[in-house]
């Protein structure tokens, strides 16, 4: 099995990458090509799942891109680690849950690393870390899963503006905040990627996936 990786400097416009993760997504069914890890960010826009309400969009002026994915609405900007993937869960279990605990322990390994103390919410899905006594949100996973193919990817907050939030309800939950990882700590943004790549290969490899 190989898994190609691909590591954007720039950010990434957000209609150009969807549009390349879905041709990987039919070339991975086809068996045409690699599975794939994509590293990247995009500029700031705001972009909904396929359970998200309009009711949750507080400020009706800004732009909403409707996505094939799960989840709510949530905002993307720089500063914001993005890790989209095309991964056959053929290769693995056919097990979506088991899936998104993979996901959910590679962020959380990765931020212990640093000596970050996180946690999932089976409730509230994505990655939460108490700082100053209060749950926040520091991840986000939303995903799709097309012929036992799981594609689009997870979010970090490494060190984006958060006030972007305020304009809707992230992740359709009103009464919970959103942070950084430069919130917590000071942490190089690169060796924390590298980390994070390193801990998502080992979590979807095949030998440690059981």
């Amino acid at each position: 099995m190989s898994i190609e990786i691909k590591k954007s400097i720039k950010p990434v416009d957000y209609s150009f990458a969807i549009s390349l993760l879905e041709e990987r997504l039919e070339k991975v069914i086809n068996n045409e090509a690699n599975e794939l890890i994509w590293f990247l960010e995009h500029e700031t826009i705001y972009t909904a799942g396929s359970s998200f309400r309009k009711s949750e969009i507080i400020d009706k002026s800004i732009k909403v891109i409707k996505t094939s994915r799960g989840g709510k609405l949530t905002c993307h900007s720089p500063g914001q680690l993005v890790c989209y993937f095309v991964i056959d869960l053929t290769k693995r279990k056919k097990d979506i849950r088991k899936f998104i605990i993979s996901l959910e322990n590679t962020i959380i390994d990765t931020l212990k690393e640093f000596k970050i103390k996180s946690h999932s919410d089976r409730k509230n899905i994505g990655i939460w870390v108490n700082h100053i006594n209060e749950n926040k949100k520091i991840g986000a996973i939303g995903i799709r899963v097309k012929k036992w193919i799981a594609y689009h990817g997870f979010s970090i907050n490494i060190n984006n503006n958060l006030d972007y939030f305020n304009k809707i309800i992230p992740c359709g939950l009103k009464d919970k905040k959103v942070i950084t990882l430069s919130d917590i700590s000071k942490i190089d943004y690169l060796k924390f990627r590298n980390m994070l790549e390193k801990k998502l290969i080992k979590n979807l490899s095949v030998l440690n996936y059981s």
